[in-house]
């Protein structure tokens, strides 16, 4: 069972594929897009990033953050990132604390649920029937909704 909407999201900390540093709370003031997927490099996850990829431009001129995350290494997420040029970071959680954190965990990866995270923290949407091809345009028209 995913969190809830109207719950304050789970502040975290987390490393990206360069190893910078991500606070949730550091993006306080701004809508995150957090996206949770099984596998870098495997067809439905790299449709998915690619969907986020063709509307980038989209979610920057609304100044909305987008995060990928998954269980995989950083090395792994830089290898993705750099053979798609995909835009947005990925957030590496290896060790599964921000699947756990989230309640997406599956059996040795996450689940492929997305959270949007309003302004002030708290989850506004939960999407958990995702259309690959289509969902950087999905969650836009959320966005549009809330």
């Amino acid at each position: 069972m995913t969190l809830a909407v109207k719950t304050i999201a789970p502040n975290f900390t987390a490393f990206d594929e360069k190893g910078i540093k991500i606070c949730l709370s550091d993006y306080r003031g701004k809508i995150v897009v957090l996206y949770f997927y099984p596998k870098d490099d495997t067809p439905g996850c790299t449709q998915e990033a690619q969907s986020f990829q063709n509307d980038y431009e989209k979610y920057q001129n609304r100044n909305i953050i987008i995060f990928g995350v998954s269980m995989d290494s950083q090395e792994s997420h830089k290898t993705f990132k750099e053979k798609f040029n995909l835009p947005f970071q990925l957030l590496a959680d290896e060790e599964g604390i921000l699947t756990k954190l989230y309640d997406v965990a599956g059996e040795n990866y996450s689940r492929r649920v997305t959270y949007i995270i309003n302004e002030t923290g708290i989850i506004d949407h939960v999407d958990e029937k995702i259309n690959t091809k289509t969902h950087a345009q999905d969650v836009l028209k959320k966005i549009s909704q809330v």
